[in-house]
């Protein structure tokens, strides 16, 4: 479980990436929407995992999110007041699509039940 410090620099990361990730000059990542999802700071603040999503064309994200690795971690290093900045691993969050994909075969199920009653009560 996550101590109260731990939790309060997730927070303050995530707040902090939210506005460094806009002023990226990469078109892979300034061309697109990103969410941070979740932070998740390990216990002796070696790494960082940053769960991201995507709102709108992908357009390689992932690779400049690597690609500008160095620069989002100088700035966080810049914004934070730690000892040591945390390594940084963005991993996309894929949640929003699995939810809208569930979503979409619910009301599939839904239409489908719907016709099979019509046909029956015809008969």
């Amino acid at each position: 479980m996550a101590g109260f410090r731990q939790d309060k620099i997730n927070d303050q990361v995530t707040k902090e990436l939210t506005e460094i990730l806009r002023s990226v000059k990469d078109p892979r990542v300034s061309g697109s929407f990103i969410s941070i999802v979740q932070v998740s700071v390990t216990r002796d603040l070696s790494l960082a995992r940053i769960f991201y999503s995507i709102i709108g064309p992908e357009r390689d994200v992932e690779k400049g999110l690597v690609s500008a690795n160095g620069y989002i971690r100088k700035e966080l290093a810049e914004r934070l007041n730690l000892r040591v900045t945390p390594k940084l691993e963005f991993m996309r969050d894929n949640s929003a699509e699995r939810a809208t994909n569930i979503l979409q075969i619910l009301k599939d199920i839904d239409v489908e039940s719907l016709d099979k009653d019509n046909n029956t009560e015809g008969e």
